[in-house]
Parts: structure tokens; sequence; C-alpha cells
């Protein structure tokens, strides 16, 4: 016959089952956990430190003026090539006509020039013939000189044998000093015409010099002309002001009939069509991410309804807080280790940024895949 169960014993064999039960589920459960870590989990890194960002593009003046028009106010949507903003053109054009006057004044003188230099060569050539009478005519005087000398060594010779009268003798030396003087005019005529061709020479070689290897399209002084009227219809150009890229206007700090500056920033374009995600991550995290793994992203903007899908496109040269204005001083007795984030920028799909606009600087939540993608970039970690 059986003994009957006492109480106790009943409840203590059901305690037992409880905590056996108890204890499947939980090795049950670590197991499912150990599984899933091993599986899934582990080649996932998660932050909600992320940020949209976007390369801004800044609308500042080239040239300085009274502005005349302002067509872009802040939000508005505008795309590349879209005038923005006008200064008014008065002087710009003033500077092109003065810059075409001048451009033309240069070209009319290196015309001259080049007239000039045919003029110099024909007067060498009348200088040369100018020096070859003046040779012959030396040559002339100089045997008229001879001969009067001759002469008067002659009669001289016979004044005192009485065969020359006195008379005679007289004419012949007023003949000798005559011819002398006409042989000085002469040489001194040589002399000039001489330096007369030299001047006319170098005259012809400073002349050609400025028109060397030249023409007067491309002679320097032309070219110089032409770049200022070059430059001067590009400053024209520049007083209307376009978006550089699709985009929303931003920031705009510019009113009508404001004078502007040279560099005076004005407003800016936010193309929010190339809009990406500065996701900071733990440094821990970052031992297997490398350029090329997927990302899905979420943001707040939107709600956990709405993914986005990104890849990583590259790593910050360093920690935020080794770019801070005041840097970290941890050479110190008293040093606390501080786990650091690094910015992974993550490129947004175009696609989806079009079906849901995203603006600078709002909160998302970034999940790396880092699975070993196929073709994927090697890790720049």
């Amino acid at each position: 016959m059986t003994e009957p169960t006492s109480p106790d014993a009943s409840l203590a064999r059901r305690r037992n089952q409880r905590l056996a039960l108890l204890g499947a589920a939980v090795l049950v459960g670590g197991a499912a956990a150990a599984a899933y870590w091993q599986l899934h989990a582990q080649h996932y890194v998660s932050t909600d430190n992320a940020y949209t960002a976007v390369e801004i593009a800044q609308i500042t003046p080239a040239v300085g003026g009274i502005v005349a028009e302002v067509k872009a106010r802040d939000t508005q949507a505008v795309k590349q090539g879209d005038v923005l903003l006008v200064i008014d053109p008065t002087d710009a054009r003033l500077a092109v006509a003065q810059a075409e006057a001048e451009l033309d004044r240069a070209t009319r003188r290196v015309q001259g020039v080049v007239a000039t230099d045919a003029s110099l060569i024909a007067q060498i050539s009348a200088r040369e013939a100018d020096e070859r009478r003046s040779a012959a005519q030396l040559a002339a005087v100089q045997s008229d000189f001879d001969r009067a000398r001759l002469d008067l060594k002659r009669r001289e010779a016979l004044v005192d044998s009485g065969s020359v009268s006195g008379d005679e003798l007289s004419r012949a030396r007023n003949a000798a000093t005559a011819s002398e003087a006409q042989l000085a005019a002469a040489k001194a005529a040589a002399a000039q015409a001489d330096a007369n061709l030299r001047a006319a020479r170098a005259a012809h070689e400073a002349n050609a010099a400025q028109i060397s290897g030249t023409t007067p399209a491309t002679h320097p002084e032309v070219a110089a002309a032409r770049a200022r009227l070059e430059q001067a219809r590009v400053d024209l150009s520049r007083t209307v002001l376009r978006a550089p890229v699709d985009g929303v206007v931003a920031k705009r700090a510019v009113q009508l009939g404001q004078r502007v500056q040279p560099g005076m920033p004005l407003m800016a374009v936010v193309p929010v069509g190339q809009m990406y995600v500065d996701a900071n991550f733990k440094e821990v995290q970052l031992g297997k991410v490398a350029v090329g793994q997927p990302v899905a992203l979420k943001s707040d903007l939107y709600g956990s309804d709405t993914v986005f899908h990104g890849v990583v496109e590259g790593f910050a040269g360093g920690s935020g807080s080794a770019f801070a204005a005041i840097p970290a001083q941890n050479a110190t007795g008293n040093w606390i280790k501080v786990v650091q984030r690094l910015p992974v920028r993550v490129r947004l799909d175009a696609a989806e940024l079009a079906r849901h606009p995203l603006k600078v600087g709002l909160s998302m939540s970034a999940t790396i895949d880092t699975r070993p993608q196929a073709g994927h970039a090697v890790a720049a970690n």
C-alpha cells in the first residue's frame, strides 16, 4: 500500500519543476541570443549620433557695386544658372568701352610702328646715297686742292727768276686757300652724311625691336590691351550672380540698393539633392567598418517608417576632440579615458532624397552592415 504524499514534498516537487523549466528557458534564451549575435547582430554597428550635412555654395560677388536687383529669397528653390542677384552694370560697361578704345589705340599705334619701319628703311637708303655723294664730292675737292697746292708751289719756285708776276702768284695763293676751304667743307659734309646714316640705322633698329617677331595682332601691347578688354567683359558678366548648383536659398544678407564689395557673403545655396550624413561612431565600433559598406538610416523628421539607404563614403581625418578649438590636454595627472567618436561620411541615395528631402543638421540614426560586400573597397580605418 502506497504512502500518501505529504504537502511539503508535493510543494518541493512543483518548485523543482518550475526551476527546471526556468533554467531550460534561460538556456534556450541564451542560446538564441548567442545565435542571434553570432549570425546577425555582430555584423551591424549603429549610432543615433548622426546628422545631415552638405557642402553649401556661398554666393559672393567678384566685383563691387550697387545692388540693382535681388531675385532670390530665403527658402526659395533655385536651379543651376538661375539669376540670384544683379549688380548695377554701368561702371562695368564704361570699363568695357574704355578697354575697347585702348585696344583700338594700341592696334593703331603698332600699325604706325610697322609703317614707320618701312619709312626708316627708305631713309637709310637715302642716307647711304648721301654718304656716297659726299664721298665723291670729297674726292673731287681733294683733287682740286692737290692741284691748287701744286700750282702754288710751281709759281713760288719761279718768282725769283721773274717768270711769274706778283699778281699771278697772288691768284695762285688765293686758289689754294679756296681749295683748302672747300676741302674742309667737303670733309664736314662727308662726316655729317656718315652721322646721318648711323642715326638712321639706329632709329630703324630701335623701331624694329618694337615689332620684331610679332604682327599687329600678336604684338605684346595689343595683347595686353586685348587682355584688359577681356577682363572688363568678364567683370561685366560678373555683375549677374547665378546659382552654381540646384538647391535652396539660405542666409540671404543683401538688400536692394546696398553697395557690395568683392568677397562679401550675400547668400548661400544649399544643394539639398547632394545631402550626406556625418555619423559619429565610437572608435570601438569601427574595427570592421569599410568604405563601400551599406548603411540603413532613419530620420527623426520622417520617423522609423521611412528608411534611407546609403553607402560608407569615407572617414574623417581625426576625432572631433582632435579638431576642437581647445583640444583636450591628456598629458595630465588626473587623466580619465574617454571613448572617442570618429565621423563617418555616408552618401545617400539621390532618388530617395528626391522623394523625402532632408535639410542640413537634422538628426539621423545609422546602422552599418559590416559583412563583406562583393566588390566593396578595402577597409579605410
